[in-house]
């Protein structure tokens, strides 16, 4: 039995029914991977190995990879296609391009999500729709690619799926950066940086809210929910903008 069929056999007695083969995935990235298993960790959610009697790896590390390996790219490109653009609102264009909210859009529209392995509990409860873990799997995908091919087939893909639909995607509002600007207001003010705590992580891991404050000097300005900590710093942030905005209106 060769490599692939075994692989393809895995997913469909361990995946649900409507998730396909690794080479499918292969076809949808574009890329054929020479370390398939790379591919296969990468789309490994950490409630789908702590699902499984002998446990295992979850993508996180890749996705840590992954992480790094697009911000560089995205940096590159925006540094060679602008370059009488100053560094501030390259950083801002940057922050939309390799957001959550960015890349869980990309990752649903090609299918990715599809393809994550998780476990039953975590799949009913909606994740494979979820922002957070789209966004982290296809970080984890990203730092597969560039573990199995070097950085330019990861370039490749990144500029493929998400530096390509740059317009549409700095011009859609909802992709607001709240943290940069308020980082932007507080330092123009000469007040330091903002800092993020989680106060609270409540329910389980497949469905957990995060509750985070921001403090500026000391004193908290703002508060946030959501089901990523990104989202809820993002909420937090927001808060804080608003009542700046409030206070000095």
């Amino acid at each position: 039995m060769g490599f692939w069929q075994s692989i393809t056999q895995l997913f469909a007695t361990e995946r649900t029914p409507r998730c396909e083969d690794l080479s499918a995935v292969c076809d949808l990235l574009g890329y054929r991977f020479k370390d398939p298993s790379l591919l296969s960790l990468s789309l490994c959610h950490r409630s789908f190995v702590r699902s499984q009697p002998n446990g295992g790896e979850s993508y996180e590390r890749l996705e840590f990879l992954g992480d790094s390996v697009l911000g560089l790219a995205i940096s590159e490109q925006l540094y060679r296609d602008h370059p009488d653009e100053t560094e501030g609102n390259l950083t801002k264009i940057k922050a939309m391009l390799v957001n959550e909210t960015t890349l869980a859009q990309v990752g649903r529209e090609i299918g990715l999500n599809a393809f994550i392995h998780l476990s039953p509990e975590e799949d009913k409860s909606g994740g494979r729709d979820r922002n957070s873990i789209i966004a982290d799997a296809f970080e984890a995908v990203i730092g597969a690619i560039y573990l199995d091919g070097g950085i330019g087939p990861a370039r490749e893909l990144v500029y493929k799926f998400i530096y390509s639909r740059r317009e549409s995607i700095t011009s859609d509002l909802s992709q607001k950066n709240y943290k940069g600007d308020l980082l932007e207001l507080v330092q123009a003010r000469g007040e330091g940086v903002p800092r993020y705590d989680v106060v609270s992580e409540v329910g389980p891991d497949h469905e957990k809210t995060f509750h985070v404050i921001v403090t500026v000097a000391g004193e908290k300005i703002g508060e946030g929910t959501g089901l990523s900590k990104k989202e809820a710093e993002q909420k937090a942030a927001a808060m804080a903008l608003e009542r700046v905005s409030k206070v000095e209106s």
